[in-house]
């Protein structure tokens, strides 16, 4: 059994460890509630912009979507891996990097694939034995509209001149604090929901051409949807943190409590070893 000494410093260090988780904890609490209402805030808006221009585009005869839904043979692929910047934050970012491997030894065996990263850790693993394009870690220091949107025009033009066939997204998707889901999403080229859509279309009165309308909304579905999946991420990063830093807290509590309870008997002992000591000493005087 360890000293009374040893088992002091460790109830020390584990009490610390314990005021930190559980003030990462709460500061983690504090900004998934803004992070919370603003992805479930835009989830409406970005779905209906989805379903107005499938809705839209599949009256329309030709592809009106031009060059961004251009279907070629799959040869350069570029995934979008977004993860966070930070650590400490349980399985959010190794899921990420699980679906990125399972993707490109499956769907993307022998195919060239190149990755852009949205977050840090991301980065610093995909780097190691991959081909990282660009880096946005940045992202996150600031995260608005504009700063997304110019990420996505990025893709865009990389799409646009023919450097990659296909863009796909990989992040965790925001459900409750608890609980993420890892998604994968074509970003380019457009998804077609012809069929979907023509059963659902509706009569619309244009103004101006409904061509010109769809060319207008698709730039800004694309930077929605990649606006969309960095809020989904964001959110889930600090759920995901919260719950691990709440299981790390219970976790430390339990172990101070183990250790006090050794503590307690080790002190014990050694109290009851000095009293048998000093009875023994005094029966041998008197013998």
């Amino acid at each position: 059994m360890a000293n009374l000494k040893e088992i002091r410093n460790r109830i020390s260090s584990v009490s610390s460890t314990m005021q930190i988780t559980s003030a990462m904890k709460m500061v983690s609490a504090a900004k998934l509630k803004k992070a919370q209402d603003a992805i479930t805030a835009m989830r409406p808006y970005a779905e209906k912009l989805t379903y107005l221009l499938q809705d839209l585009s599949a009256s329309l005869e030709g592809d009106v979507a031009g060059k961004y839904s251009e279907e070629r043979a799959v040869n350069n692929v570029l995934i979008v891996a977004i993860t966070s910047n930070r650590g400490l934050c349980g399985a959010f970012n190794s899921n990420v990097i699980k679906e990125i491997n399972q993707l490109v030894q499956t769907k993307y065996a022998g195919k060239k694939v190149d990755f852009l990263t949205i977050g840090k850790k991301g980065n610093d693993i995909l780097r190691k034995s991959s081909e990282v394009i660009q880096n946005n870690s940045s992202v996150f220091d600031n995260l608005n509209y504009e700063n997304v949107a110019e990420i996505a025009e990025y893709l865009m033009q990389l799409f646009a001149d023919k450097k990659y066939d296909r863009i796909e997204l990989v992040y965790n998707q925001f459900k409750n604090a608890a609980t993420q889901i890892v998604m994968k999403e074509q970003f380019l080229p457009i998804v077609s929901q012809t069929s979907q859509a023509s059963n659902t279309s509706t009569d619309y009165i244009f103004e101006p051409s409904k061509e010109e309308i769809i060319l207008e909304l698709i730039p800004k579905m694309l930077k929605t949807q990649l606006y969309k999946a960095v809020r989904d991420s964001f959110a889930a990063e600090h759920g995901a943190r919260m719950t691990a830093m709440h299981k790390a807290t219970d976790n430390a509590t339990a172990l101070r409590n183990q250790l006090k309870l050794t503590y307690n008997k080790a002190r014990q002992a050694a109290i009851t070893n000095e009293i048998l000591e000093i009875v023994g000493g005094a029966e041998a005087l008197n013998g």
